[in-house]
């Protein structure tokens, strides 16, 4: 799915309303269906009380649609009108005069004095602002987004919460419990800085014009099933162990070995035929008794890696986890990476010990794909002001050495120089001790099986997530262990592999 900014999705509206010979009213009706339809699947009480808050542009006159559909179907409906003293869209216009008809109670605010007592309602709909807000939010309307903040209600948000800019930071905006967008995913309901204010979010489908949406460039992409499932490689009736790629995984120290133990499990579980673990010499007997379908090589030293050497041929390495920050490791890393030119993926101490010599990160082999949590982002590519320059930055830094940043959290995002894929799947239960050594282990395999660096990424981290979504209903998330993400890896193939 395409991530757009507002030009581009107006000039869809516009587009749709052209080539499918409807009127923008039209438009604006299937919108406001498709969010009543969610809400009222969502909450089918409707002995509930909703107040909604539209503003006098196009957003408000969606809602003011959403307060008519509603008002039909027997939900007990008021709507206040936001009016900061601007000219009324002609559709909201029209919506407001049918609202009225259709005997709808109608107030508008004007002042802090207007704005009503929220306490008496169930829930709360906003539809203030759209896509198209430009201005920072005063006046009376920051009054009253405040005090939909301070009401303690539910509320559902229609396309983005208002006050939430598309392309920069924001200072004010509805903290919505449901943010539901209309068909094309924004960028901004995805950064971690604007999680207060998403909430959850849900897409639905209103109808756009597919060619308008299809002819729409963007380097900017939402990973869902649709668009994972034809990355993944088909098994052929014939593989065997020496035809699905052999990882090599290095990393673990003393009392970190359980890292590399994860990693190796996960890339076994990913497909790869092989897996071979070089550890230093404390960690073997740990490896061959949790992970006994694993090979493993021995660094020359008892507690940690001093020197990265071995007779094999491996098809991917997987580096990092767990392996500490020692000199001696740190001197081994550059080393290897001077010689070392086949398919790579670094992570944890690894990245650690690059942020610390940033010379070396022009011994990567292009296609290298790293993958930070935010503080290791953070030490390789300088600090940021917002999640904007965070991705510009990472951008920037993946064009300049050639590698994959994989941004480990919420929405992953998967970045080089030319794309930003945002993924949709996982849960907090991810957020445990050994999940990124887990990932670590199943992007080498991916890589290992001739998966290419950005598509090892895209399954790598959508698989990473899916495991945490199938176990919803059965693991609570404060349960969750990497292990289960493990454990759950094959269902997850299935599920992305499933014909709906």
């Amino acid at each position: 799915m395409k991530i757009l900014t507002a030009e581009q999705i107006r000039k869809i509206d516009s587009e749709t309303i052209e080539r499918e010979g409807i009127s923008s009213l039209t438009l604006m009706k299937r919108a406001a269906t498709a969010f009543t339809n969610f809400l009222m699947t969502r909450c089918p009480d409707k002995k509930q009380e909703i107040l909604i808050f539209a503003g006098t542009g196009n957003n408000g006159g969606d809602a003011l649609v959403v307060a008519r559909l509603l008002h039909q179907s027997g939900y007990r409906v008021k709507v206040c009108v936001v009016d900061q003293g601007s000219r009324y869209s002609e559709d909201c216009a029209h919506n407001l005069r049918r609202a009225k008809g259709e005997h709808i109670p109608c107030k508008i605010i004007t002042g802090e004095q207007d704005i009503p007592s929220m306490e008496r309602f169930d829930l709360l709909i906003d539809g203030i602002f759209g896509t198209g807000l430009s201005r920072e939010v005063e006046g009376v309307t920051a009054e009253v987004i405040e005090a939909i903040n301070k009401s303690g209600k539910p509320v559902y948000s229609i396309d983005i919460p208002s006050g939430l800019f598309m392309d920069r930071s924001t200072r004010l905006a509805v903290r919505a419990t449901v943010t539901v967008t209309f068909q094309i995913p924004k960028l901004a309901l995805f950064l971690p800085e604007n999680g207060d204010y998403t909430g959850e979010l849900q897409i639905v489908d209103i109808g756009l014009n597919a060619g308008a949406i299809a002819e729409a460039g963007s380097h900017m992409e939402y990973a869902v099933k649709e668009t994972v499932a034809p990355l993944l490689k088909p098994l052929h009736r014939f593989a065997h162990k020496g035809t699905q790629g052999h990882t090599l995984l290095v990393g673990g120290s003393l009392g970190k070995c359980g890292s590399l133990c994860l990693a190796a499990k996960a890339a076994l579980r990913t497909g790869c035929g092989l897996v071979t673990s070089f550890l230093p010499r404390c960690g073997t007997t740990v490896m061959q008794s949790v992970v006994p379908e694993a090979m493993v090589l021995e660094d020359p030293d008892v507690e940690h890696i001093t020197e990265i050497s071995y007779a094999i041929e491996p098809d991917a390495v997987g580096i990092g986890p767990g392996m500490g920050q020692h000199e001696e490791t740190a001197q081994a890393l550059a080393a290897f990476l001077t010689g070392y030119r086949g398919a790579l993926v670094i992570d944890a101490d690894g990245l650690n010990i690059l942020s610390r010599h940033p010379e070396w990160f022009s011994l990567l082999v292009p296609g290298t794909i790293l993958t930070p949590h935010p503080k290791e982002l953070e030490r390789m590519i300088g600090s940021w002001r917002d999640d904007f320059e965070k991705i510009e930055k990472a951008r920037l830094f993946a064009r300049r050495y050639g590698v994959v940043i994989v941004v480990k959290g919420a929405y992953s995002l998967i970045i080089d120089s030319d794309h930003l894929y945002v993924n949709s799947s996982g849960t907090p239960a991810l957020a445990t001790a050994g999940s990124g050594d887990v990932l670590t282990g199943m992007i080498a395999s991916l890589l290992a099986q001739g998966y290419k660096p950005m598509d090892a990424a895209r399954v790598g981290v959508y698989l990473h997530g899916l495991t945490a979504d199938l176990t919803q209903k059965t693991i609570d998330p404060r349960s969750f262990m990497a292990g289960d993400i493990i454990s759950h890896i094959g269902a997850a193939y299935q599920s992305i592999e499933k014909k709906e």
